[in-house]
């Protein structure tokens, strides 16, 4: 009975422990959900990203699906030479996470 316990405890803690699973698309991928309108298109949500760092530089900017959400995740140089990482959602452009990268 105690062998078990042994395995279950440390299994549970590991898996709690276990960041949310994601994974980065690739530009076909993009492209599908943008004509599918599942996904706003980058242009769009990159000058929202720009508007809150009026001439900052993009450095990169990824899709990714997080727990079945479509997220863009941009980094920006702003002209102060902070660099900025911005989350947002590809549906809708609401900002998810804006932090000091």
């Amino acid at each position: 009975m105690r062998a078990p316990l042994f395995i279950t405890v440390p299994l549970t803690l590991l898996l709690a422990a276990t960041p949310a699973a994601s994974r980065d698309l690739d530009q076909d991928e993009a492209l599908r959900l943008r004509r599918e309108g599942l996904i706003m298109p980058l242009e769009a949500l990159l000058q929202r990203a720009m508007e809150r760092y009026p001439g900052a530089s993009l450095l990169e900017a990824e899709l990714e699906e997080e727990d079945g959400i479509y997220v863009y995740e941009i980094e920006l140089l702003t002209t102060d030479g902070v660099a900025r990482e911005l989350e947002l959602d590809a549906r809708d452009g609401r900002l998810l996470k804006d932090e000091e990268d």
